[in-house]
């Protein structure tokens, strides 16, 4: 038998997560970057295998790309349910992505090759065969070059987003290359609130096909998990973040 790689797979850090005896209730989205910058720069520097982790957002969360310096003025005072929306800065570029009703997934590894678009589609290929797996089935978008003055990532879908075949784009993800490894990560938009993506956006959207409406969450993690192991060919240790790891992020905040 062939001894497969072992990937580290980091369980989901779920927002309200009911556990006293760990750091991770309410993980803004600070933080949240704050940890794929730093698994990133763990595996660069050899003390991590590849990593795969699914999260969700403790409250309504505007990320922005690493490169993106214009955004809408209103979203420094927009609320939610008497909350300001928070905004973050992703390590990653692309445009402002509103984290609501989504499920993040980030990817850290090295050893893909090719243009910065076949890497896109090495690493989404998993995707696409989970969500298949659940009966869903998505292709990657169109969209040119315009996307760039659109500062809602979902508003177009280019060839590194996927979209199902009503054309609702359910995945939006980015990249960062950085000394021979890769931090990728992506938002699968599950169930978002339309009047506040309408707020934020000033645009309205869909709600997403009504199989996808019906799926948890735990469902999705499981089959997006068995697909990578799949695609990937490795086999994955669920390991939590550890204390020490959290004292080492923190720090590096």
């Amino acid at each position: 038998m062939t001894n497969l790689t072992t990937w580290r797979l980091i369980p989901p850090i779920l927002e309200n997560k009911d556990d006293s005896s760990s750091n991770v209730n309410n993980i803004n989205g600070q933080m949240q970057m704050a940890i794929d910058r730093w698994l990133l720069e763990q595996h660069i520097s050899g003390q991590i295998s590849p990593t795969l982790r699914f999260y969700t957002w403790a409250s309504p969360t505007i990320s922005l790309g690493y490169h993106q310096r214009n955004y809408p003025e209103h979203w420094q005072s927009l609320t939610w349910q008497n909350r300001l929306v928070d905004i973050v800065k992703r390590p990653t570029g692309g445009r402002g992505v509103l984290h609501q009703g989504d499920l993040t997934y980030a990817l850290i590894g090295s050893e893909f090759g090719g243009k910065r678009v076949e890497v896109y589609q090495q690493i989404c290929q998993f995707l696409i065969d989970g969500w298949r797996s659940l009966d869903i089935e998505l292709a990657y978008g169109t969209a040119g070059q315009g996307y760039i003055h659109n500062p809602n990532c979902f508003g177009t879908a280019t060839s590194a987003d996927l979209v199902c075949a009503d054309g609702y784009k359910l995945i939006g993800s980015a990249q960062l290359i950085k000394s021979g490894a890769i931090l990728q990560h992506g938002s699968m938009r599950l169930n978002p609130e339309l009047e506040l993506f309408e707020k934020v956006f000033g645009e309205s959207i869909s709600l997403p096909p009504t199989p996808i409406l019906q799926l948890t969450i735990p469902t999705i993690v499981n089959a997006l998990t068995s697909a990578a192991a799949g695609h990937f060919q490795v086999q994955f240790e669920t390991q939590p973040l550890s204390d020490r790891e959290w004292s080492q992020i923190r720090a590096a905040l």
